[in-house]
């Protein structure tokens, strides 16, 4: 290791060894592909870049050279097809391996990556290719995706190119009783593994390039193209609770802004294992499965997975001897309902949550466990991360943390001006300088832009307070807060309480319209096994949290249901709740209980 990442920060530590001050340093022609990749991989060559693997058994270790390579070849073969500087290029790639390989090249040719979900449905795509102008989709074969894009292209006019990869599985694959793969377009498993398993399978479809056939014919050399640090490389759809999606675009400063994320708060080693569990099409697999990581000069775990169990993710971290581990808190309270006592975590040495807000009693469970900390952090698509319980710092359990150096934080009231201790108020981030990692701004939407980033401040949208000691506690989104008979009441408090009780095994906390109080407290509750939802319970449940909270913010609605709606990344989609909830208006849930009133 030759710490690369010295270069490009200048940092101070307090006593207790907590990063004090951070500041991003570097050339105006900072470019991730060339400056960290490529300079890793021409002088330390076979340090190793990821660990991947999928459940059908396909494995691959890729060193930095590899990457380098691998990501040379991209650039090439996607420079052939008219793809370079300032192009936006939607990148659907679940966690295929190719997504590290287009990232860096896409870098390098100074294209823009515009990262999406496999989820998206006709309205959803058709919106992002025009919105922001497409000009080249990078898909998965896996799944119905590429149908998706095929019933929507015709209306996308700036579209040029198509490109195809064959995902090898993806975990969606299945055997029959004599032990073969079924429905699987070539080979799958195991097979696959090691480098004449890279980019074998072609994926053949009427419209498309073969992606994978492709960049195995091409050249491996690649000049370098001049670009900027300053110039748009990432961009994000990040949906809201109404109208369409905003388009944050970032630039190269937010690859160095996630040096905190990985060295501060993931404490990521060079000698060590990470494993952030997030699909490409979310900013967070950028936070834990790139940037920051590679950095540091250190080694990320991506499992190519369909759908989260518990018992398989824990599996993998003595297979590969995993040593830091992030996911968000939904994930982490799966692996609780698992038998986490029956894997062999001695590995692990640290671990750390975003998301959503990190509820107590996980916290108290997972260290009484593991014997490990979780150290939480907040963070939002426009953003690094911003707020965290950063290495060596001492969390008090339920808050999120203190701000974070690389950034000047207050929580303010609506005229602008700074909370009191414990009032709750909007998380602004000062950007009357540049603010490396800070979105540049809603692309093609200066209305939204202006709404967020005024008066020298970005308005993150997100609430919380802060203690005597500096420590922030999560509310909730601006759009979450429930205002009841004028109280300003956040989801996040109600949820940890209700989540200590021993029937509920998940829950989300709504406001629904009541024509006296404005808005009253709903919680939707999935029931822990063995525990029946009837009448006795609603109002046990209810009880419970007026004896453990102030009375006002009892759920006066509680309502059973079978499943949480959840992102793919496991967070629960409170909009859904109140969208399902506003289309049942009138119509009652369940009868609060007489004396509870």
């Amino acid at each position: 290791m030759r710490n690369i990442n010295l270069r490009y920060c200048e940092e101070t530590y307090d006593e207790q060894g907590v990063l004090a001050d951070f500041k991003v340093k570097c050339p105006d022609t900072f470019n991730f592909g060339y400056d960290v990749v490529d300079d890793i991989a021409e002088n330390d060559p076979d340090r190793r870049a990821m660990m991947w693997c999928n459940p059908e058994g396909e494995e691959h270790l890729f060193t930095f050279a590899d990457m380098k390579s691998w990501s040379d070849k991209t650039a090439n073969y996607l420079a052939a097809h008219g793809v370079g500087k300032g192009d936006m290029v939607m990148v659907i790639l679940r966690r295929h391996y190719q997504f590290w390989f287009v990232a860096t090249a896409l870098a390098k040719l100074g294209a823009v990556m515009v990262p999406a979900t496999f989820m998206l449905k006709e309205h959803d795509l058709e919106y992002r290719l025009n919105g922001a102008s497409i000009k080249a989709v990078i898909c998965t074969s896996i799944g119905t995706i590429a149908q998706v894009v095929d019933n929507v292209v015709d209306r996308c006019p700036s579209v040029e190119h198509l490109f195809l990869v064959n995902g090898a599985g993806g975990g969606l694959t299945e055997k029959d009783a004599d032990g073969n793969w079924l429905a699987v377009d070539g080979p799958v498993g195991a097979v696959l593994s090691g480098p004449e398993g890279v980019c074998a399978v072609p994926a053949k479809r009427e419209g498309w390039h073969d992606f994978n056939t492709g960049v195995r014919s091409a050249d491996e050399g690649f000049s370098r193209v001049e670009t900027h640090v300053g110039d748009p490389m990432l961009m994000y759809f990040s949906s809201g609770t109404s109208g369409n999606p905003k388009m944050v675009l970032h630039d190269s400063y937010y690859a160095l802004a996630h040096l905190v994320t990985a060295k501060h708060w993931h404490n990521v080693k060079p000698d060590g294992l990470h494993l952030t569990i997030a699909d490409t099409g979310w900013g967070k697999a950028v936070w834990g499965k790139y940037y920051g990581q590679w950095l540091m000069e250190a080694c990320v775990l991506t499992y190519d997975f369909d759908r989260f169990h518990a018992d398989e993710i824990l599996d993998l971290i003595p297979r590969y001897g995993v040593t830091t581990l992030c996911c968000p808190p939904t994930m982490y309270r799966m692996m609780m309902q698992a038998d986490v006592d029956a894997h062999d975590l001695s590995t692990l040495t640290y671990c750390t949550t975003a998301g959503e807000a990190l509820n107590p009693d996980l916290f108290d469970f997972w260290k009484e466990h593991t014997g490990l900390t979780i150290f939480e952090g907040f963070g939002q698509t426009e953003t690094p991360l911003t707020v965290a319980n950063l290495t060596h710092a001492v969390p008090k359990p339920g808050s999120m943390g203190h701000p974070s150096p690389a950034f000047t934080i207050e929580v303010q009231r609506g005229d602008g001006s700074r909370c009191d201790v414990g009032e709750t108020g909007e998380i602004c981030i000062d950007v009357h300088e540049k603010a490396p990692g800070i979105m540049l701004e809603y692309y093609r939407n200066p209305e939204k832009t202006e709404a967020a980033v005024y008066d020298g401040w970005y308005h993150t949208g997100d609430t919380a307070w802060v203690d005597e000691d500096g420590y922030l506690w999560y509310v909730g989104r601006n759009d979450d807060v429930i205002k009841s008979s004028g109280y300003r009441i956040g989801p996040f408090e109600i949820e940890s309480v209700l989540l200590e009780h021993e029937a509920v095994r998940e829950c989300a906390v709504t406001g629904v319209p009541d024509p006296v109080r404005g808005k009253a407290v709903k919680a939707t509750v999935v029931l822990a096994e063995g525990f029946e939802g009837n009448e006795v319970l609603v109002r046990e449940l209810q009880q419970w949290v007026k004896q453990r909270t102030a009375p006002y913010k009892y759920p006066r609605i509680v309502e059973f249901v079978d499943a949480l709606p959840k992102t793919v990344n496991g967070k629960i989609r409170r909009a859904a709740i109140r969208e399902a909830d506003e289309s049942q208006e009138g119509k009652p849930k369940t009868k609060v209980p007489e004396g509870l009133v």
